[in-house]
């Protein structure tokens, strides 16, 4: 055997050994678990032959309580880039059969030099985690490393898409990352986040909770908006992170992308004509709106299970991406509370940051009243809708199905946000408050005086209705651009969008806005 060829056999030993990790135990330990390796994710993730890896012979460089013996290649976390669907993507994924995934000095730096890969070359960053934490044996060390990935975190924001996929534990410090990042999946049952866990709060509070109940993908899909998706198999999330992407741009510097579609421009939705209910009061799907009119019926809903009321999500008109915000009648009557006004506002800048069109869809009577939204700071989450729209420099269209009423109208990307388009169904009312309300305010003493108070208060309101309860009022004031048939919606929103592609807005010179935290 030459010199060479011995070369080529120690290459061939320290590549087989970094590929095993933590080793067979500790592998075949996390399929028990129900949980991929680290490696299989990324594989798993990106297409078939397209993972180039980055560092893998990084070792961490603690000799205190007897890590010097124990050297693992990799260091904890696999590093490298590759494409998902065609296009370049930056990925790391912490292997928790090497200490648990915990993050050291080194594991640090392999996850930051692949941000500042990602960074540099405009594109999408994937981490996937599943940690134990920061690794205890290097004290402060760790803790700088950890505090290195948020500031690139911060810095990538709105540059690249920035997506985290919690695979398992994901505690203390930890959380941060993904906190800051712009989607976060969860695998059900097996990851979770939070600050401090289970056995902390039982020593402060003496509460006793499970780490599943305490901050579980269902907890935080549904209960704290924290994770924007969550499934019930890893294959699911890795396949759901490649729908999501398909949808976005590399980067800020570049529009989303063209997929083609054979769906016509010029489509009709008939079934539309029969959505709106006679009665303002009877609830209908929002949905049944928004799925016909896209490309081949393909939504993709963000934050499905939280705040309701609200609609989120990304679809395609004539193959380009659009962002699709809308009150869901179905729940809550669309009313908008804290809650989904912070899942709006963080959804529209987003959008905003990577060039995504917004198309807003009203139904809503206005915000939610109560002493617990009040004191649950309605006015400093909801004015976070109208700092996002007024903000917002994409293109903007907004169709007004039926209700939009007070200031819940006026934040939904009305006009007088800035909207650039602004359509209505013949069924859209538009009004300071709902004629029941309006007319017991303004006419209380001569419905109360009134010979029959219940015919009188009848009379006055058809009169509010005719006045007030219809598009025509606002479109005279140029308020709406146009009233359409609702079969119409997809031929009108296409050639709306194309309409404004080369739209340019300037923005006043400032460092930054102080939007309403």
């Amino acid at each position: 055997m030459s010199v060479m060829e011995q070369k080529f056999e120690e290459l061939l030993e320290k590549l087989a050994e970094a590929d095993m990790a933590g080793g067979v135990d500790k592998i075949e330990k996390q399929h028990k678990a129900g949980k991929m390796t680290a490696r299989e994710r990324v594989l798993e993730l990106l297409d078939d032959g397209s993972f180039e890896e980055i560092d893998k012979f990084v070792v961490h460089r603690c000799s205190d309580f007897g890590m010097d013996k124990t050297v693992i290649p990799g260091e904890g976390v696999i590093t490298g880039f590759g494409k998902v669907n065609g296009r370049g993507v930056y990925v790391f994924a912490q292997d928790f059969t090497v200490f648990g995934g915990s993050l050291s000095f080194m594991h640090a730096q392999k996850i930051c030099k692949v941000m500042d890969l990602a960074y540099r070359n405009g594109f999408p960053l994937i981490g996937i985690n599943d940690s134990g934490g920061a690794r205890i044996q290097e004290g402060v060390e760790s803790l700088g490393g950890y505090g290195e990935v948020f500031y690139r975190n911060v810095r990538a924001s709105g540059v690249i898409p920035q997506i985290s996929v919690v695979m398992g534990p994901c505690a203390g410090g930890a959380v941060y990352s993904p906190a800051v990042t712009d989607f976060i999946f969860m695998k059900e049952k097996t990851s979770y986040m939070f600050i401090t866990g289970p056995q902390v709060i039982k020593q402060v509070t003496s509460e006793e909770i499970d780490p599943e109940s305490l901050g579980g993908a269902k907890v935080h899909g549904r209960v704290s908006g924290v994770c924007h998706f969550h499934y019930a198999s890893e294959k699911d999330t890795l396949a759901k992170v490649r729908e999501l992407l398909s949808f976005l741009p590399d980067s800020n510097r570049v529009p989303p992308p063209i997929v083609h579609t054979e769906d016509p421009v010029d489509r009709l939705v008939p079934e539309l004509d029969t959505i709106i209910p006679d009665s303002s009061r009877r609830p209908y799907d929002m949905k049944k709106i928004i799925v016909p009119v896209l490309d081949n019926r393909h939504f993709m809903e963000v934050h499905a299970n939280y705040a309701k009321n609200l609609i989120t999500g990304f679809g395609r008109l004539n193959g380009k991406t659009i962002g699709i915000v809308a009150n869901q009648p179905n729940w809550m009557a669309g009313c908008l509370d804290t809650e989904a006004s912070v899942k709006c506002s963080r959804f529209v800048r987003f959008c905003d940051a990577f060039n995504i069109p917004l198309w807003t869809l009203l139904d809503v009577p206005g915000y939610l009243p109560g002493t617990q939204q009040e004191h649950g700071g309605i006015i400093k989450h909801g004015a976070k809708i109208l700092y996002a729209y007024a903000e917002a420099t994409v293109p903007k269209v907004t169709l007004i199905t039926r209700k939009a009423y007070g200031g819940a109208y006026v934040v939904m990307s009305s006009k007088h946000l800035r909207a650039d388009i602004n359509l209505a169904y013949p069924s859209a009312e538009i009004a300071v408050m709902g004629p029941e309300g309006a007319i017991q305010i303004l006419f209380r003493k001569e419905i109360s005086d009134a010979e029959d108070p219940a015919a009188r208060r009848a009379e006055l309101i058809q009169d509010y209705v005719e006045k007030f309860a219809s598009p025509y009022r606002a479109a005279q004031l140029g308020f709406v651009d146009r009233v359409i048939f609702p079969r119409e919606t997809r031929s009108v929103l296409i050639k709306a969008f194309a309409q404004l592609e080369g739209k340019t807005e300037e923005k006043p010179k400032r460092k930054h806005g102080n939007i309403p935290l």
